[in-house]
């Protein structure tokens, strides 16, 4: 720690006497200076310890000294050495009480002590100090080295740095999300910085805040050399760091950004593969792809799993889903096989697993955020997610998953599964804007001859339609007797120009009333 007025009080070569301010002698010396200026406040930093004669002062008239001192005391002087037998034999009255009235200690320095003693005892116990915390910054930059070549993850690296810095530590990653802390109890108060973390993950790399409250100090770094930030440290104290704690900080720093880096690139390495045995599979090799897929992707294939196909409109791509997804499948321990392709990703993940649902977290977050007017296009993300497969159909789980993706295109959602569409009606795909100018364009002149007042042909199509083309019965239904139901539909051939005997016809017709009953409910 740095010199203190007590440590220059019980420096045996100085000889120095407390006159003033006792209980305050644990305030720390930054420098010792002397000065004979009757206000040397413009001069001075704060933190002090003035040296002085009283060559061009009045120490002995109170409400002078009362004023100096207090100018001193607010400008955050540590003390004052008076030397006496040079001006004063002793040290004046005045100046002892105007130091006791503003608390600011005041130490009478011998003839036989001259000030640059007092000045080379501070430079060395200041020098001292900062040695003890290079020594301790390269100690602690050892112990956490060695923590980070272990292999063994950031647990003991964090550990190690808690221990160092008097405090805890805590690692996050992308999504804001607890890694590890140390010790075991921090992770509940590292938890609660999560808004933090992501705040600081807005700003670019390196970047650093301090959150400040009733229980800690917490200093976040993040991690990261590039745009984006790669996780977060977080360190509490009960106070500043100091010069040896801080070095210990920015050597986990740097060493948990390598690791975050080196992370990437056996990341990229694991990604090509992975594409390797994504061909493989869509080829119908599935024995060949559990070769080459090891141990890194092997236990995946071995249980049902999800394709996803995954795009996005935003400039950062589809990123920071795949980042979610992965701090997810890390903390689960799942595997996650994932292959970027441009503007969009396909991902193989464990169905029920930790990556699908925070995928499917994610995209409820985003459609919850704000309606999208332009449907999907407007988005982040838009996501199709096939049914559970396993390794023999991947093939059709990539058809599964592109449909379900045009469809979360149309429908302006950020993800739909294909399993809804299987199950589903297909109804809800005739809101699609082409499908409805399709039906407008098949209706228009049924409608506008209706418009006119010559008959229900639209209401009369329906309802013979909906019958399968049973005269008597649609005839019923609409309250007509069926040679007048007989005479509309050779009027709605007439006006369409298409028989109603073709089947296909019937078809396109009964969707097209379906399209338009859909957008315009009241005419049902």
């Amino acid at each position: 720690m740095p010199p203190t007025l007590a440590s220059l009080v019980q420096h045996s070569a100085l000889k120095l006497t407390v006159r003033a301010g006792a209980d305050r002698l644990d305030t720390p010396v930054r420098w010792a200076h002397a000065s004979e200026l009757a206000d040397p406040v413009p001069y001075m930093d704060g933190g002090e310890l003035l040296l002085v004669t009283a060559t061009n002062l009045d120490a002995a008239n109170a409400d002078s000294m009362r004023r100096y001192v207090r100018r001193l005391a607010g400008a955050g002087v540590a003390g004052v050495g008076f030397a006496v037998g040079v001006n004063y034999e002793d040290v004046p009255q005045a100046l002892v009480d105007a130091a006791e009235e503003s608390g600011l200690p005041l130490l009478e320095v011998p003839r036989r002590t001259p000030f640059l003693a007092i000045s080379k005892a501070v430079s060395a116990a200041i020098a001292a100090d900062q040695y003890r915390a290079v020594t301790a910054g390269f100690e602690a930059q050892r112990e956490l080295t060695k923590a980070a070549l272990a292999g063994d993850g950031p647990a003991d690296l964090l550990a190690r740095l808690a221990a160092h810095i008097d405090g805890w530590a805590a690692l996050y990653d992308t999504s804001g999300a607890v890694l590890a802390a140390a010790p075991d109890w921090a992770a509940r108060r590292a938890a609660r910085l999560t808004p933090d973390v992501e705040r600081l993950r807005d700003r670019p790399a390196p970047a650093s805040i301090v959150v400040a409250d009733s229980e800690d100090r917490v200093e976040l770094q993040s991690l990261g050399t590039g745009r984006r930030a790669r996780g977060a440290l977080a360190v509490g104290t009960g106070a500043a760091l100091g010069t040896a704690e801080r070095y210990a900080v920015h050597s986990a720093v740097a060493l948990l950004t390598l690791t975050t880096a080196r992370s990437r690139s056996l990341q990229g390495a694991e990604q090509r593969l992975g594409a390797a045995v994504l061909r493989m599979l869509l080829a119908g090799q599935p024995d060949h792809a559990r070769a080459v897929a090891g141990d890194l992707y092997g236990g995946l294939l071995d249980a049902p799993f999800r394709l996803l196909i995954a795009e996005a409109a935003a400039p950062a791509g589809p990123e920071p889903l795949i980042e979610t997804m992965e701090a997810a499948a890390a903390r689960s321990g799942e595997a996650l096989l994932l292959v970027p392709e441009g503007e969009r990703v396909v991902v193989l993940a464990a169905d029920g697993g930790a990556a699908v649902a925070a995928c499917a977290a994610y995209a409820e977050a985003q459609d919850d955020r704000a309606p999208r007017e332009g449907g999907a296009e407007d988005s982040d993300i838009v996501v199709g997610l096939s049914a559970p497969v396993g390794p023999i159909a991947v093939s059709a789980a990539y058809k599964q998953a592109e449909q379900a993706l045009s469809v979360a295109r149309r429908r302006g959602r950020a993800l739909v599964e294909h399993e809804e569409l299987a199950a589903g009606s297909v109804l809800p795909l005739l809101a699609d804007d082409a499908v409805r100018a399709f039906a407008d364009g098949m209706l228009r002149a049924l409608h506008e001859h209706d418009a006119k007042g010559r008959g229900d042909l639209v209401a009369s199509l329906r309802a013979w339609l909906s019958r399968h083309g049973q005269w008597d019965a649609a005839a019923a239904d609409l309250g007509v007797h069926r040679h007048t139901l007989r005479y509309r539909m050779r009027r709605v051939e007439e006006i369409l120009g298409r028989s109603l005997d073709d089947p296909d016809v019937r078809m396109e017709l009964w969707l097209a009333l379906k399209a338009t009953a859909a957008a315009t409910p009241a005419e049902d």
